[in-house]
């Protein structure tokens, strides 16, 4: 089940659903230790689920703004303005009150009413896949046949993007989050996704339509550059569908190794609310909140740690944490695991979780009762995670009915 012979950081290193033992053993004794991410830098890992809370709330001693000079390394010189311009409405990237000014103009299009208005097509959405794998016939990828396609396509139509560009965006997304990939190449991929997000802007700005791209320049063009709009439609268009995407092969998978709690999905309407927080809490596949910067000396769990380092927040070990849950090992669809971590915590909630939420509560119970017998057509030592990447998940996964 490994996708490289190198481990992954200890943070993103996981045992199929599980994450390492490691995180564990930091949570249990001293609860923030050292250690080496991706970029061969020295960070400290916050691991318990309060402490990753009261971390998360508080914007003013952890920043998600990167000071001037910060440089990962690895990373070529890039001019301030491009940097700027790279930066500019990228919410994860933002302390409030800029995030607040940003994040209050997109809120009415994802509160839950909205997101009640859009569940017929949703549900037409997921209808039209299940129908050409039927038609298609086991065996069947559920990744690229359905994990992947139904939240790229309900996030194109929210945003305004072309459907048939999905290859290019999904395949820049899917290399800009693995972390293995070289730091140029990933900058390189970044550059073409703005450039490919400055053409919808520019299409916007002259003829803007009814979705979300069309609204912020209709309500609120004069008040946000070219550049705010390129990140906020990039932001949006990339954690629209590589999360949930996500979510929904890895939820299916978790739900093949434990029929029972499938079966309550598959034939209780009541059980599919509550078993999506209880799998979004026990498979975390966000591995880690957005770095967080230091903006004075501070202490978590008793360790000192001074002003301007990187703080990550673990959300899978915070997930896993036995103060918060009982029996966090187990999977449990009937309790429901109020207060999971998995949206994150504080001013940067996911702003996407209705949606989220929605399609997974239309998708799982869907597939299942199309496909009763629905089951994995590989052996589950052969299924590939990709473990390198900023969102947990699978390369794909073989299933037949």
């Amino acid at each position: 089940m490994t996708e490289a012979t190198a481990l992954p950081p200890l943070h993103m290193r996981r045992d199929g659903f599980d994450p390492t033992p490691a995180l564990r053993e930091i949570r249990e004794t001293v609860g923030v230790r050292t250690i080496v991410n991706s970029f061969g830098m020295q960070v400290y890992l916050v691991t318990r689920h309060d402490d990753i809370k009261e971390m998360l709330a508080d914007h003013e001693r952890f920043s998600n703004s990167r000071p001037p000079g910060f440089v990962v390394p690895g990373a070529p010189q890039v001019p301030e303005d491009e940097q700027a311009s790279a930066r500019a409405g990228n919410l994860l990237g933002l302390d409030p009150p800029q995030h607040q000014r940003l994040r209050r103009m997109l809120t009415p299009e994802f509160t839950i009413r909205r997101m009640r208005r859009l569940e017929p097509r949703i549900v037409e959405i997921v209808d039209q896949h299940l129908d050409a794998m039927e038609t298609a016939g086991p065996p069947a990828d559920l990744v690229s046949a359905f994990a992947l396609p139904i939240p790229s396509l309900v996030i194109c139509e929210l945003l305004g993007v072309p459907y048939d560009d999905r290859a290019d965006f999904q395949r820049r997304s899917s290399r800009q989050l693995d972390l293995s990939i070289p730091i140029p190449e990933r900058l390189e991929l970044q550059r073409q996704g703005r450039d490919y997000m400055r053409s919808l802007v520019d299409r916007a700005r002259r003829d803007p339509g009814d979705d979300i791209l069309g609204m912020l320049v209709r309500d609120h063009g004069d008040e946000l550059t070219d550049d705010e709009l390129i990140g906020v439609a990039g932001l949006l268009l990339l954690a629209g569908h590589e999360t949930t995407s996500n979510m929904l092969g890895l939820g299916v998978l978790a739900l093949l190794r434990h029929p029972e709690q499938l079966a309550a999905v598959r034939d209780d309407p009541g059980a599919v609310g509550p078993a999506i927080e209880e799998l979004l809490r026990w498979l975390s596949i966000v591995q880690t909140a957005i770095p967080r910067i230091t903006t004075t000396d501070v202490e978590i769990a008793g360790v000192p740690i001074p002003a301007g380092q990187l703080v990550f927040a673990s959300l899978p070990s915070g997930n896993r944490d036995p103060d918060f849950i009982d029996a966090p090992e187990i999977l449990d669809i009937s309790r429901g695991a109020p207060g999971h971590l998995a949206f994150g915590h504080g001013v940067h909630h996911c702003l996407g979780a209705p949606l989220a939420r929605m399609e997974m509560r239309i998708a799982f119970p869907a597939l299942l009762r199309r496909f009763r017998n629905l089951a994995l057509a590989e052996e589950f030592d052969d299924v590939q995670f990709r473990t390198f990447n900023f969102i947990y998940g699978l390369k794909s996964l073989e299933v037949t009915w």
